[in-house]
């Protein structure tokens, strides 16, 4: 087995070739049994080293036990579960979207996705991880372990199903949608109606403070003019009562004298 690891972009292009995603970290050829990885020129989103190459080999692996018998949901499923990637159930609680709408009838009708952009293909990843880990979880004790060994035998996934979980594979996709959904939407539901809020709230908090500066120059100007018109009735009323005063002095009589009558006594 060989593992390669990319210096650069261009190089990891050359090494994986055109049918390689723009987008993936890692790639892995079963039939030359090879990895091949970005290496310190990889981006934020390449994930954890450790993590990507146990993926890729688990591809390997899974190849090497059950050759093509493997769809690629199941492929992609499997090497996600192995290298225990948790991270992808927050892909399912976040979206709701994809939990309550984009969740398929069939498992298979997920390989489009894994051939879309970025964002798509991580929600079949996503989907993928979780069928597979359901799958695993039907049978406690033992596991995938006796189902690919029924699958090898018969080179069919149904009958496998039947042997080691008791199940149809129509059956259990239709379980899975159910357990997704209800597992998984009303977290999606939560996540989204928080980032709506967010959004509400940045959008609403700048329309406020504008409206709480537009109402506090309204105000600072009805108290200019209340003040202005309590001040011009202030003088209104005195000049009202100055007048009032001066009228009544003008129009008041005046004080008249007495006239004093002479009394003359006569004696006699």
């Amino acid at each position: 087995m060989l593992i390669a690891i990319a210096p650069d972009a261009r190089r990891f292009r050359e090494w994986t070739g055109a049918g390689a995603p723009d987008w993936g970290a890692a790639i892995a050829i079963p039939d030359e049994h090879r990895i091949v990885m970005q290496g310190s020129d990889a981006g934020s989103g390449a994930g954890d080293p450790r993590s990507v190459l146990r993926h890729e080999l688990a591809h390997l692996a899974l190849h090497e036990q059950l050759g093509a018998l493997p769809p690629r949901w199941f492929d992609e499923g499997y090497a996600g579960f192995a290298a225990g990637e948790w991270s992808r159930d927050e892909v399912l609680s976040a979206n709701v979207g994809l939990v309550l709408h984009g969740i398929p009838k069939s498992l298979d009708s997920l390989e489009d996705g894994f051939h879309g952009g970025a964002s798509r293909a991580s929600g079949a990843y996503a989907l993928a991880y979780r069928a597979v880990s359901d799958m695993s979880a039907l049978d406690t004790d033992r596991g995938l372990a006796l189902f690919f060994g029924y699958w090898k035998a018969s080179g069919s996934m149904d009958v496998a199903m039947r042997k080691a979980f008791g199940i149809t594979k129509s059956g259990f996709e239709s379980d899975w949608r159910a357990r997704t959904m209800r597992r998984y939407g009303t977290l999606a539901v939560i996540a989204n109606l928080s980032v709506i809020g967010a959004l509400f709230a940045f959008l609403l908090v700048p329309l406020l403070w504008t409206r709480r500066r537009r109402d506090t120059r309204r105000m600072v100007v009805l108290r200019a003019a209340e003040a202005e018109s309590e001040s011009a009735a202030r003088a209104s009323a005195l000049e009202a009562l100055l007048s009032a005063a001066l009228t009544s002095r003008t129009h008041s009589p005046e004080p008249s004298a007495s006239d004093g009558s002479n009394h003359t006594d006569q004696s006699t």
